[in-house]
Parts: structure tokens; sequence; C-alpha cells
């Protein structure tokens, strides 16, 4: 039992421990290897002890330069706090809590970076058991699930002469949506009388329709008074009909077999349309549904019919291409089909 610990607790040490990632010469570095080459070969041709002086500085200069920029990537502890959601191809902004766990020497010009698709931010400088907040940007190109493995931590301190990376492991799960474009123009189906928009019929609504004589049955409440005044007759005002605003996303995720990566590409943005339209109908106070080959969300609104949609969509694979039609769950709404045509299909 104690081995089998022992063993868990070295396996945990491992991963948890920072790995390093080698060392970069920076263009001074260069500069300064072939000046000190230059001086080595000068003292080597003269003799001149004082050049040979100068050649163990600049060596011994390289040496513990390489000894403190390695110290000063270790003992560090760092926390991120990832937004809410998270688009594809759209930078997300990350705030990180960055700590000093050393008990000797600060640390100088450290520049982090979260996952491959990071955008690089300076820590100039960081105290004994201190601590520096900030944020920075992670950009993922593509939906689904991602994992950060690492973070990436480097500096050039203290002489520059190269750059020495380290990674710490981060652990972290997260599910980018799909990329939504600005301003998406969608061209919808009209799939019935939807929408508390006007529908252009006399009904129970709110926006005016026409005015007419008074018939019996009608509503007295919509007498228009003063116009009854002027001409000596009842005129009645009639409101234009307001039904539920809906629309319903018709998402074709079957593809063909021996699908080309243009044709992934297209269903790809497919997913995002689909995605656009949902959040930006959502917006306005549309109750949106979404139908595909595999899944399929109610009609809902507000946010949390958003982020279900999304987390869809975001999971969403191909299916085999069938030949039966994607039927809404209400004729009246609204519809947006979305799907690889016939002609593409066949390329």
């Amino acid at each position: 039992m104690g081995a089998a610990r022992g063993l868990a607790r070295l396996r945990a040490w491992l991963r948890a421990r920072p790995v390093p990632e080698g060392i970069r010469i920076t263009r001074v570095g260069l500069w300064y290897l072939l000046f000190a080459l230059l001086v080595a070969a000068a003292a080597v041709n003269t003799g001149n002890n004082a050049l040979y002086m100068v050649v163990a500085v600049m060596l011994a200069l390289l040496v513990v330069s390489g000894f403190v920029s390695r110290a000063n990537l270790t003992r560090l502890e760092l926390e991120l706090s990832l937004p809410a959601e998270i688009f594809a191809r759209r930078p997300a902004v990350v705030a990180f809590t960055l700590r000093h766990r050393g008990r000797l020497f600060p640390r100088w010009l450290l520049v982090l970076q979260v996952g491959p698709g990071g955008r690089p931010r300076l820590v100039p400088f960081l105290p004994v058991k201190g601590v520096a907040r900030g944020a920075t940007e992670l950009l993922v190109s593509r939906r689904g699930r991602h994992r950060i493995g690492h973070s990436h931590f480097s500096s050039l301190f203290p002489l520059g002469l190269f750059r020495k990376g380290l990674r710490y492991p981060a652990g972290i799960d997260l599910l980018v949506y799909p990329e939504l474009f600005p301003g998406a123009g969608v061209e919808l189906e009209r799939g019935g009388l939807a929408g508390e928009e006007s529908s252009r019929r006399a009904g129970w609504g709110h926006e005016l329709h026409a005015l007419r004589a008074f018939r019996p049955g009608d509503d007295p409440r919509w007498v228009h008074w003063r116009k009854s005044a002027r001409t000596g007759d009842l005129i009645f005002t009639e409101r234009e009909a307001e039904e539920t605003l809906r629309l319903s996303i018709l998402l074709d995720n079957g593809l063909p077999t021996g699908v080309t990566e243009e044709q992934l590409e297209r269903f790809e943005r497919l997913v995002s349309e689909a995605a656009s339209a949902a959040v930006d109908h959502l917006e306005r106070g549309f109750e949106v549904e979404l139908v595909t080959r595999t899944a399929a969300v109610p009609f809902g609104g507000g946010a949390r019919q958003r982020r279900t949609i999304l987390e869809t969509l975001a999971l969403l694979e191909s299916a085999p291409r069938r030949r039966s039609a994607l039927l809404p769950g209400d004729p009246r709404a609204k519809l947006l089909r979305l799907g690889l045509g016939s002609s593409e299909a066949a390329a």
C-alpha cells in the first residue's frame, strides 16, 4: 500500500511539475556570441592575457544568465478565470492571477501565454510572495470541446541574450461556441402568420389597420369618438393582428460520403449562420427552435435557450445524408433552412 501511494504521488508530481520548453537565442544573443568568438580568436592569435580575461568574463555572463533566467521562471502559480461564453475565431478575455511562491528574488519580465492561440501578456515585475492580476486573450479557431493543457511562461531576463520557456500544467476544459457573424442578415421563409410584428390583417393588436363604419357586433371600446363626432356616424378602429414571434432553424447536418474539405468548411459556415441567426432573433424577442438530423431544441426564449442552442451547435457533428425533409415544430413560424445543396453534394 505504501509503495502504491508513493508511486501515485510521484505520478501526480510529474504531471504537475513545470516542463522546460528549451532555449531560443535572440538577435542580441547572436551578436553577443559572434563578438565573443571574435575576442576569443584574437586572444588565441595574440596571446594577450587581457583578451583571455574578457572572453572568460563574457562566457561567465552566459552561464550566470542561464541560471538566473531559469530561476526567474520557477515557483510561480497561475489561476485563470475564463469567460462564460467563448466563440470560435473571436478573442476571449481571460482574467489571471499570478503568484510568486518563492522566498528569494523577485521575478522580472515574465511573458504569459494561455494556450497555443493565446496572446502574449507581459508581467514586468512580480515581488517575492507578491500577486499580479490582469487579463490576456485566448483565440480558438474551431468550435467544440478543447483542452488547455499548459500555460506558457517565457522571459528575456536578465540580459536578453536567450529566451527561456517553461510550461505550467493548466488542465482546463472548455466548450467553444460557433463563430458569430456580425450583423448577420439571413433570408427567412414565411411559414404562416407569425410574429408580434404586424401581420397586415385585422385583429387584436396595437398598430392601426384601418378606420371603417361601425358594424353590429363590434367592440364599442374601439370606437373612434373624435372621428365619429366629425362625421356624425360611428367610426370603428381596426387594429392589425399580432401573434407570437417564432423562428424555426432547420439545419441539415447530413453530409454525403467522401465529403471534401471545401464542403466541410461550408458546413462549418452553415453552423455559424445558424448560431448567428439564433442569437440575433433571441435578442429581438423571438422564440427560436433548432432542428437537425441528430438533435432538436424545442421553441424557447431567453438566456437559457440561447445557451442550449449554442451548446448544441458547438457539439453538432455530421450525419449520413437523408432525403426526408426537416419539419418545423410550428408550421406558422418563420423558417431558416440551412444545408448543403444537391449540387454541392455531388461536387
